[in-house]
C-alpha cells in the first residue's frame, strides 16, 4: 500500500515556544487518521506543518513520497486543507463562491484555472450551499462557514484532505453534512486527516488515531474501538476547554491567505 504521509523527528518551534518535539508517524493512502489530544498538545500545529503552512525546525515530512522541503516537487493539486479559519489580506468580505475558489490557488498558481467557478459551485453544492454562493460569508452561521471551508478543501478533488477541527462549534445539520461528505470521500479511497476534540462520535469513519501529549506522540493506534470510553480527547488529561469553538472562521476576499 502506498504511503500518503511520513513524518520523522518533526520539531516545530515558534518564537521561544517549542511546540512539537519529535513527531514520528506514517499514514497509508486511503486511510482516515484522527489527531487527538488535549488543548496545547500540538494538534493544529502538526497539521499546519504537514501542509507547509509553518516551517519545521528539525526532521522531515514526505507527502506522497516527496519531501515537503522541496516544495516545487510536491503536487499541491492533490492536497486539500480546511483550517479552523481563513485569515485576510483585504478588508472586502468574500462571497461563499470567492472563498471556495481560493482553494484553487496554490503553489505557484496565482489564479484559479479555467472552469474554476464551476468547480467551486460543485463543491458548494456538495455541502448544500450552492444556492447561496453569491452571499457574503459574514451572513452565514458558524456551522455553515465550516461547510464553506470544507468545500474549499474539496474543490480540487484532492487525494489527501486535511480538516482542522471541522466539527468545533457547528450545528447538528452542518455536522451531519460534513460527516456524510467525509464518508463519501473515504469510500472513494481518499486519505483524510482530521483534528478532533471528540473521537467517539466518529469511530465508524476513523481508521486510526494519533494521540498527542505536550508535543509528542503518546500513541498511534489502529484499534480506535479502544478509544470509545476514553473521553473527548481520548486523553485522561483533557481539560474540557474549547476557547475557539465559538469563534466562526473569518473570510475576506479576493485574496485569501493559505499555505498551499
Amino acid at each position: 500500500m502506498n504511503t500518503a504521509i511520513t513524518a520523522n523527528g518533526v520539531h516545530v518551534q515558534l518564537g521561544s515556544a517549542h511546540i512539537l518535539l519529535g513527531i514520528d508517524f506514517e499514514l497509508a493512502a486511503g486511510r482516515t487518521l484522527a489527531i487527538v489530544g488535549s488543548n496545547g498538545s500540538g494538534k493544529s500545529t502538526l497539521v499546519r506543518a504537514l501542509v507547509g503552512a509553518i516551517p519545521i525546525s528539525a526532521g522531515h515530512i514526505e507527502i506522497f513520497g516527496e519531501n515537503l522541503a522541496s516544495r516545487r516537487k510536491v503536487d499541491w493539486s492533490r492536497i486539500g486543507y480546511a483550517p479552523q479559519r481563513v485569515t485576510a489580506t483585504s478588508g472586502v468580505p468574500a462571497t461563499a463562491l470567492e472563498a471556495v475558489m481560493g482553494g484553487l490557488v496554490y503553489g505557484n498558481k496565482l489564479r484559479p484555472s479555467r472552469g474554476g467557478k464551476d468547480k467551486a459551485l460543485a463543491a458548494l453544492d456538495k455541502v448544500g450551499l450552492a444556492h447561496r454562493s453569491d452571499e457574503s460569508v459574514q451572513t452565514f452561521s458558524g456551522g455553515q462557514q465550516q461547510r464553506i471551508l470544507t468545500a474549499r478543501a474539496l474543490v480540487r478533488d484532492p487525494d489527501l484532505i486535511f480538516l482542522d477541527e471541522p466539527f468545533a462549534g457547528v450545528d447538528t445539520h452542518s455536522r451531519q453534512a460534513i460527516v456524510d461528505i467525509l464518508y463519501e470521500q473515504h469510500e472513494l479511497g481518499k486519505t483524510i486527516v482530521l483534528v478532533l476534540h471528540e473521537i467517539h462520535e466518529y469511530l465508524g469513519l476513523v481508521d486510526e488515531a494519533l494521540i498527542l501529549d505536550a508535543g509528542r506522540v503518546r500513541e498511534h493506534t489502529t484499534d480506535v474501538s479502544d478509544l470509545r470510553g476514553s473521553g473527548h480527547h481520548a486523553h485522561p488529561d483533557h481539560d474540557h476547554q474549547h476557547e475557539h469553538a465559538d469563534e466562526p472562521p473569518h473570510f475576506r476576499s479576493p485574496h485569501l491567505e493559505g499555505p498551499l
